[in-house]
């Protein structure tokens, strides 16, 4: 009897045949796929999932990134957006002044406001959802994508409302969708370790399975690069696809580097370009469920996020115009970017740009 003992090869043999099959990988072939450095199999691999997906199109939209507050209760060792009440630099705008600052960019392409901020508990609950109102009346025709799930908990405890209660409350003011922050790594330990404290794992995912509930469709992150094991990572992916099989409520997976806190960090502080594409493709290939998994040009930068677009990425994400999170903890790249940049670099990579609402109904296609 001949025993066959698998190979490297013979173990991504069988998960290009899983794959080309539509089969599902399972943990061990995400923990396979994250050990090897053969990334051009993977990419091609995933680029053939996102073609079979979406075909050529890549998607992008005109939005802008709205920051209420940067005061927050939380301290999480990555972020250095935060402030306390009192700080230098610290602020809570009003929906007027938000309004002010809107009108000195606001253009009529505009279609979707990307709105978070801090954890504020100087402020009450109703403040959350009169900043969304004042920006539904003024702007009725921009959709509101709105608030993460950590966001969602942290207005749940200072109002003592439910989960259900908070985004009912919120959707009555004009909220459209969840934006995708607060799921940083879905494990407790590195949640403990990192000072997320937050939404824990059960609460982040319970929260978008209620605005699923409630017709919402959503969006969802990782944050990699820090403490996690590679295996965090695939069981981070793992639990989004759960939820996705359950409520099919998520329009888009967004794989986020880790910025180091310094501007002036060296290289070897940030994610190589290797583990950047090697995670996008990864992502592509085992969240089967997902329509799009999107290359974020804030944090991977524009020339990386065009080599995306053919290692499983089918977003290009937006215009955003003046972004501050990951600029606040020390993003080298451009804080936005014009629509007539993005369609270029969709179309250097040979890929057909499609300017898209929040919900990727198609707007415009070029050709």
């Amino acid at each position: 009897m001949n025993v066959v003992i698998p190979t490297e090869d013979s173990q991504m043999q069988h998960i290009i045949e899983k794959v080309r099959h539509g089969q599902r990988l399972s943990l061990e072939d995400g923990n396979f796929l994250y050990q090897s450095d053969d990334l051009l199999t993977i990419g091609q691999l995933a680029n053939e999932v996102a073609l079979r997906k979406n075909g050529k199109k890549v998607y992008f939209i005109e939005n802008m990134s709205l920051y209420f507050t940067n005061v927050c209760e939380a301290h999480c060792a990555f972020c250095n957006f935060r402030k306390d009440e009192g700080d230098e630099g610290a602020y809570t705008l009003s929906g007027q002044q938000m309004i002010e600052y809107v009108e000195q960019h606001y253009h009529p392409g505009v279609r979707e406001f990307h709105i978070v901020g801090g954890h504020n508990p100087h402020v009450p609950f109703q403040y959350y959802v009169d900043s969304l109102k004042a920006l539904k009346e003024r702007f009725p025709e921009v959709t509101l994508k709105a608030y993460t799930a950590a966001e969602i908990d942290f207005f749940s405890r200072i109002s003592g409302l439910s989960y259900k209660e908070v985004l009912q409350e919120l959707i009555k003011a004009g909220l459209q969708s969840l934006t995708g922050g607060g799921a940083e790594i879905l494990s407790d330990h590195y949640r403990k370790k990192m000072r997320v404290d937050k939404a824990d794992v059960t609460q982040y995912l319970q929260v978008h399975r209620t605005a699923h509930e409630l017709g919402l469709r959503t969006h969802t992150t990782m944050l990699y690069g820090s403490i996690e094991s590679k295996e965090d990572r695939i069981r981070h992916l793992m639990q989004l696809r759960e939820l996705q099989d359950e409520t099919n409520g998520f329009l888009v997976f967004i794989p986020l580097s880790m910025q180091p806190i310094n501007p002036k960090a060296g290289i070897r502080r940030r994610n190589s370009a290797f583990e950047d594409l090697k995670t996008i493709a990864i992502s592509r290939l085992m969240l089967d469920n997902f329509q799009h998994i999107k290359a974020y040009f804030i944090n991977i930068g524009v020339q990386l996020t065009q080599v995306a677009l053919t290692m499983g990425a089918s977003d290009a994400h937006g215009t955003i115009v003046k972004e501050k999170i990951s600029h606040a903890a020390g993003a080298l790249t451009p804080e936005g970017i014009t629509r007539e940049d993005l369609i270029w670099l969709i179309k250097g990579a040979g890929r057909i740009p499609v300017e898209r609402d929040t919900f990727y109904n198609e707007i415009k296609v070029y050709e």
